[in-house]
């Protein structure tokens, strides 16, 4: 029996953990019509909340006060409103909801209750406020647009599985919606805003995704990206109604390696701006939309961008941006200007970040013979062996990518080392890819938990017998399969909010959710034995590895029925575990003090059973 910590080291550890977990964020931008300001959600008060800062730097003001996270915001193209989503108690149940830029005049648009609501986007005349609503049907996110004034609902179909207002046309008659019948799949409509009426714009075979539209100015021609007809996501123009000498779908820009994954085009339609997806790190290219010249952007400040968006004149780009050793913030490309200006500064109170420790690509190679890689964060100058944790992203359409991950970081501080690999089934490697674990080839993506502990085995990073493995959500679900389908392999586990019985999944989550992930993991109706198959419930006496379970009581995502069973299920078979609930939070942990615990929690599981302890001993 190893003897307790002295209390010296572990206030040391909980003081390290504690300042790189309050690590501040700024993102989300949503421009002022007049340029002038700019709103973006920050978790500066401890949750996110909307906050305002002046294009040209200062101080930031507080919009929206709440004790419950904010998950997005959009600015009226009028100026006379900020759209946000509020999550009550962190959960899936959004409320749509209306407040001046000066913070005053809160108004809530949608019904309270157990209803999901999803903010989308606002037409160019700022009359009309587009949101997706389960409010009718729990089983599908209709579209439907609220104007503004009158307060008239106007519905733009009911279609299977979720959907999404993407944009209003210049003019005011037609809007784009985005319907996503299957987690592999998603098609755009043209909708006739006064019949309703919808016209499919993208008719395909097999599985293809359309990232994001907008309308161009003549409201006849709209930009996409999408990897229909092709294997990486690319940047296209389609034609709402072709003529006979007039192609539909034309590609303007592709990569043969990276995905598509953001961009803006200014709103008198000369300019787009790019951002490729490439192995998981950014890169911008301009292209001149009247010439149809390709630019190379600028370096961009950090690996990661979100929602870069074109001031009104088109002279301005605002993104927010984040990296290993990067905090998100706002910054800001002036036209003409060869570099982004930083425009908020998160708080890193403690933390110095040139100590935080970027990732290396690492390539390795499946069962199969599938490549695949993975980031490894290492410290500097290690050279033995020692204790590494594998860390699975969610999804499982979801890409591992170098962010600042502040329990890595708190790790990595400890000498344990993080690898986190992108399996079978992860986005930015192309549309075969991401559909190699759909169903029953979900066992392969499993099978490539053992390839993920050979490659850090191999490099001579891991001590075979200290490897520990967590992740959230679906990364959850992979980490109760490396423990019951790699049990000699794991010293100890941590399961965020993971699946662990898809049949109770499927009878519990949101009923859009098990709507649109049949082909993902399997039909409960006709593939029950596929699902029971795949779940680790019915392996948990495989288990020998302590395992920590955490888990926010108001999620409806995955339901915390899924963690009960875990935490049930192995206490019958002696197997060290605990429950850490979190009674304000929903899919995932976004509150500051919640935040921190988690860190905590998972950084002192790891010291503890990493330190020397052979798989199944937790000492």
């Amino acid at each position: 029996m190893r003897p307790p910590a002295p209390r010296v080291v572990e206030d040391e550890l909980a003081s390290k953990i504690d300042a790189i977990a309050r690590i501040g964020s700024c993102y989300r931008p949503t421009i002022a019509p007049d340029g002038s300001a700019i709103a973006f959600l920050s978790d500066l008060s401890g949750s996110p909340q909307v906050w305002k800062v002046s294009t040209m730097g200062g101080w930031p003001e507080q919009l929206t006060a709440f004790d419950d996270p904010v998950q997005d915001a959009a600015w009226s193209p009028s100026g006379e409103w900020i759209a946000f989503m509020l999550a009550p108690g962190g959960g899936m149940n959004g409320q749509i909801c209306l407040v001046r830029p000066d913070g005053t005049e809160l108004r809530r648009l949608t019904p309270k209750g157990p209803t999901n609501n999803w903010l989308n986007c606002w037409s160019r005349d700022g009359r009309l406020l587009g949101y997706s609503t389960n409010e009718r049907d729990p089983s599908r996110l209709e579209c439907v647009a609220r104007d503004i004034r009158s307060g008239e609902l106007k519905r733009l179909g009911l279609a299977p599985g979720t959907g999404d207002v993407v944009d209003f046309a210049p003019d005011g008659t037609t809007a784009l919606t985005l319907i996503v019948p299957q987690r592999s799949d998603s098609n755009l409509y043209l909708v006739d805003l006064p019949s309703a009426e919808a016209k499919l714009l993208t008719p395909h075979d097999g599985p293809a995704n359309i990232r994001r539209a907008r309308f161009a100015p003549d409201s006849s021609t709209i930009y996409l990206a999408s990897n229909l007809d092709s294997e990486f996501v690319h940047f296209a123009r389609l034609r709402s109604d072709p003529g006979p000498s007039t192609r539909a779908l034309e590609i303007l820009a592709t990569r043969g390696d990276a995905d598509l994954e953001w961009f803006d085009v200014s709103e008198d339609g000369r300019r787009a701006a790019l951002f490729w997806n490439v192995a998981g790190r950014c890169e911008m290219d301009v292209l001149d939309l009247t010439t149809g010249s390709l630019t190379k952007g600028p370096p961009l400040p950090g690996e990661i961008i979100d929602g870069p968006v074109f001031t009104r004149d088109g002279q301005t780009l605002v993104s927010s941006f984040s990296g290993a050793a990067l905090p998100w913030d706002l910054w800001v490309l002036g036209a003409g200007e060869r570099s982004f200006r930083q425009l908020t500064w998160s708080p890193h109170a403690g933390v110095r970040l040139i100590d935080l420790i970027a990732p290396a690509l690492l390539p390795f190679t499946a069962e199969d013979g599938l490549p695949l890689s993975g980031w490894l964060y290492r410290q500097p100058g290690a050279s033995a062996a020692g204790p590494v944790v594998l860390s699975f992203h969610g999804g499982p359409e979801a890409q591992e990518r170098p962010y600042l991950d502040a329990t890595y970081q708190a790790l990595l501080t400890q000498g344990i080392s993080v690898f986190a690999p992108n399996v079978r089934g992860s986005s930015g490697f192309g549309k075969s890819f991401v559909n190699l674990d759909n169903g029953p080839l979900r066992v392969n993506a499993v099978r490539d938990i053992g390839a993920c502990v050979r490659a850090v085995v191999h490099a001579g990073v891991a001590d075979p017998a200290r490897i520990g493995v967590m992740g959230g959500s679906y990364g959850g679900y992979m980490t109760m399969a490396a423990l019951t389908e790699f049990p000699h392999l794991f010293a100890a586990g941590v399961d965020l909010f993971g699946i662990v019985n898809f049949e109770t999944f499927f009878a519990d989550s949101e009923p859009w959710m098990g709507a649109v992930s049949k082909v993902e993991y399997g039909d409960p109706e006709t593939q029950r034995e596929l699902l029971r198959s795949l779940s680790p419930i019915h392996k948990l006496d495989r288990v020998r590895a302590p395992t920590l379970v955490l888990h926010g009581a108001n999620d409806t995502n995955v339901p915390v029925i899924e963690a009960e069973q875990v935490v049930s299920e192995l206490r019958k078979h002696n197997i060290p575990v605990e429950l850490v609930l979190f009674p304000d939070e929903g899919h995932g942990f976004v509150k500051t003090a919640n935040r921190i615990r988690a860190a905590k929690e998972i950084v002192r599981w790891f010291v503890r059973h990493l330190q020397g302890s052979p798989p199944g001993d937790s000492r």
